[in-house]
């Protein structure tokens, strides 16, 4: 080392800190020289250290350092407050304290340096950063009875679906061909059909469990795990199944649902055509009724009237639901369904079948999808599936729904059930994405003071921004998709109200799905990008939901014109729409008398009550509704049509559908809380409940500011709130996943 003279001692710390973070200016080495000759020390003493053409070497410093770290041991606490009263306690150690001079040098040195004396002392003390535990976790609340409050009335089905998971018979597929792929899904899905989940819902006289909502709750939990065996099992039993059951009648059901049910005849929902993704009501398929032969012929007319992106298709089904225009005797019906045969039994394509295989995709490249065109293919007349519309062998149409438009609503129902499974599972994967980047972020260490042990990702109040929200979400939409499951199981007595909260909570699902699949990726960093921690497939497999049964944009206009119509039936006639503006005024009102909004309260106990949360988002959905009914009649007024009308606000329409299906969330995850008083859940569901809507509201605060309804006083305040609930949460995270219960397969190495 190159020699430093023991009356240098007391600068030995400075000297160190101030070489080691960088080349000394000129400027600052004459401070240095300054700060020393004041303290009576002749120039030769300190040139060695103080010479900005020689400065001291790598080697030198590194000496230095491990001289002092060698010597400091033995301070005192008092000794180590700063760069200075380390110098001078280890110039006094080794028998040459500074005198009065020297000690007031060295204090103004430090104090001219401008360093930063804690980190610096810690930096130059600090040898290797020790390793403490993890700390343990210990939930606030009871993880079972949160598990069986998520799993609902469905906990037997749900946990015996996992169970199967876990069994060993389902390994992730990474790395395989296209070909061997497809047919591991096969595999999956024949053992599932072999432990009756395909026939769960389906009669118990075609060999089924007459049990549908156990079939939506095994659909819901398998989105756990591979995604493509997902939509191969719904494709199988839910769509084809499902459309045979629900569109069919008992003979249609004696002859096809058990042979679906077991897989022995797999099949295609045929539906979405290549030049109309989701305007259904326009598809040009036609099935012509020639009454000579009793038979329907199936014939695509144009190219872009081909199905297209059919599931089962491109491989391995026989047989598919086929929707096309009817006519018969000249007359067109709309859109109805037909079960037509599309391979013989040793997998070839029939006459007039044109099978294309729609190649690989940006996901779920486990699922066969293919295209299909007919070239006048007939079928027997008692093909079509008659449950609401039929036709006599003579060629007469019959049905027993007069409205057409009616009819075309009724016969897309099993579109409904599609939406709401989609929706499902698009929490469920949302959930699997936040177990693994929760549970890795409470171990993975980065950075800390130094000294300290790396402080875990998810102490640092960023990280635990950017997944702590999209868990409280992720709870809220789970409890607002069983509760929709519940309603579409027992039949709610208007399908028009159900297909819209389908619809709006499937847009909004799948969205917070890519969402919060992306934040967890990144929050993982790296490892995120393996394949073997899911998030590739996660992120590919999901990325369709959001146009999966129904593009999200369409979905949520379908919610504003549902909307519309009910703000039409509850406040009469077209003449009525002028009330729009009171109303408008009138919720604005509502809220400022109910809660105490305009004296621009602040506090926890405001923010965090459920009253002021729902006020605000039903004033939000309310104002929305009220003045786009207003702008739609204006434009009608005007001599506009009113699909026109509807257009040009389309904005305005979806800002109205998205508000109004966040307050069914907001409703359900309220629910939810309402239903454990006084048990170990409540207080973390209250944090739950308010973490989302708070964040919502956050997240949304520039048209809450614009409208009127806080200040920005306010929404400062709600951005306090949820750093405050992200922080409470903390210790629950790792258990709130927990209680997902995902099976240790469907989970990732770096979350294990």
């Amino acid at each position: 080392m190159r020699s430093l003279d023991p009356r240098l001692l007391p600068f030995a710390p400075i000297l160190y800190v101030a070489w080691a973070d960088g080349e000394l200016k000129p400027a600052e080495v004459r401070l240095l020289r300054e700060h020393v000759l004041d303290a009576g020390l002749a120039a030769a003493i300190a040139g060695p250290w103080l010479d900005p053409d020689a400065p001291p070497s790598g080697e030198d410093l590194l000496a230095l350092l491990s001289w002092i770290r060698d010597h400091a041991g033995g301070l005192e606490p008092g000794a180590r407050r700063s760069l200075a009263e380390l110098g001078l306690g280890l110039a006094e150690r080794a028998g040459h304290p500074a005198g009065p001079a020297e000690r007031a040098a060295v204090e103004r040195l430090a104090a001219a340096l401008d360093l930063h004396e804690a980190e610096s002392v810690e930096a130059v003390l600090a040898a290797e950063r020790p390793l403490a535990d993890l700390p343990e976790v210990r939930p606030s609340f009871d993880v079972s009875a949160m598990a069986e409050l998520l799993d609902g009335e469905q906990r037997a089905m749900r946990t015996r679906v996992r169970a199967l998971l876990a069994s060993g018979r389902f390994e992730p597929a990474i790395g395989l061909s296209t070909a061997r792929y497809r047919e591991r899904v096969l595999e999956w899905c024949r053992l599932l059909a072999g432990e009756g989940l395909g026939a769960l819902s389906m009669p118990s006289a075609c060999g089924g469990m007459d049990d549908p909502a156990g079939f939506v709750a095994a659909f819901e939990t398998l989105a756990m795990f591979d995604l493509s065996l997902l939509v191969k099992f719904g494709v199988q039993f839910g769509l084809w199944g499902g459309s045979v059951q629900q569109l069919g009648t008992g003979k249609q059901h004696e002859r096809w649902l058990e042979d679906i049910g077991t897989l022995a005849l797999p099949g295609c929902f045929a539906m979405t055509e290549t030049g109309h993704g989701s305007n259904v009501d326009d598809i040009e398929t036609m099935a012509v009724y020639d009454p000579d032969t009793r038979e329907f012929e199936i014939h695509t007319p144009l190219a872009r009237a081909r199905k297209d992106y059919i599931g089962n298709a491109a491989r391995d089904g026989r047989m598919a639901t086929v929707f096309a225009q009817l006519e018969t005797r000249g007359e067109r019906h709309g859109v109805h369904a037909f079960v037509v045969p599309i391979r013989d039994a040793d997998g070839a394509p029939l006459d007039g079948v044109a099978i294309e295989d729609c190649g690989e995709k940006l996901g779920l490249n486990g699922v066969d999808n293919g295209r299909l065109a007919f070239d006048r293919v007939r079928i027997p007349r008692d093909h079509l599936l008659d449950r609401f519309a039929s036709v006599t062998e003579d060629g007469e149409y019959r049905s027993s729904i007069a409205s057409p438009g009616k009819r075309f609503f009724t016969m897309l129902g099993t579109l409904v059930g599609g939406r709401i499974a989609v929706g499902s599972a698009a929490v469920t994967a949302s959930g699997v994405a936040l177990a693994i980047a929760i549970r890795y972020g409470a171990r993975r260490r980065q950075f800390g003071p130094p000294g300290s042990p790396e402080r875990v990702l998810l102490d640092y109040p960023a990280h635990r921004r950017r997944l702590l929200p999209r868990l409280a979400s992720t709870y809220a939409f789970g409890f607002a998709m069983h509760a929709l499951q519940r309603r579409y199981v027992d039949r709610e007595a208007d399908p028009r109200r159900l297909e819209a909260s389908a619809a709006g909570l499937k847009a909004l699902a799948t969205w917070h799905a890519s969402g919060t699949i992306q934040e967890c990726r990144e929050a993982c960093g790296g490892q995120g990008y393996l394949a073997e921690n899911r998030f590739a497939a996660l992120k590919a497999d999901t990325d369709v939901f959001t146009t999966f049964e129904g593009d999200n944009t369409v979905l949520l206009q379908l919610v504003a014109r549902d909307l519309l119509t009910g703000f039409r039936r509850e406040f009469g006639d077209m003449g009525a729409w002028g009330l729009a503006r009171f109303l408008v005024d009138r919720a604005r009102v509502a809220v400022v008398e109910r809660n105490p909004v305009a004296t621009r309260r602040t506090d926890e106990e405001h923010l965090r009550d459920p009253g002021f949360q729902r006020d605000l988002l039903e004033a939000r959905r309310d104002e929305l509704l009220y003045s786009l009914a207003r702008r739609v009649k204006a434009r009608v007024d005007r001599g506009m049509d009113g699909f026109d009308a509807l257009v040009e606000c389309q904005d305005h329409a979806l800002g109205a559908a998205r508000a109004h299906a966040l307050t069914e969330v907001f409703e359900a995850v309220h629910e939810a809380e309402g239903g454990v008083p006084g048990s170990s859940l409540a207080e973390v569901l209250e944090r739950i409940r308010s973490l989302f809507a708070l964040s919502t509201l956050e997240r949304d605060r520039a048209w809450f500011l614009e409208h009127g309804y806080v200040d920005a006083r306010k929404t400062k305040a709600i951005r306090g709130q949820v750093d405050a609930l992200c922080a409470a949460l903390r210790p629950d995270a790792v258990p709130l996943v927990d209680a997902f219960e995902i099976p240790a397969p469907c989970l990732a190495p770096i979350a294990l």
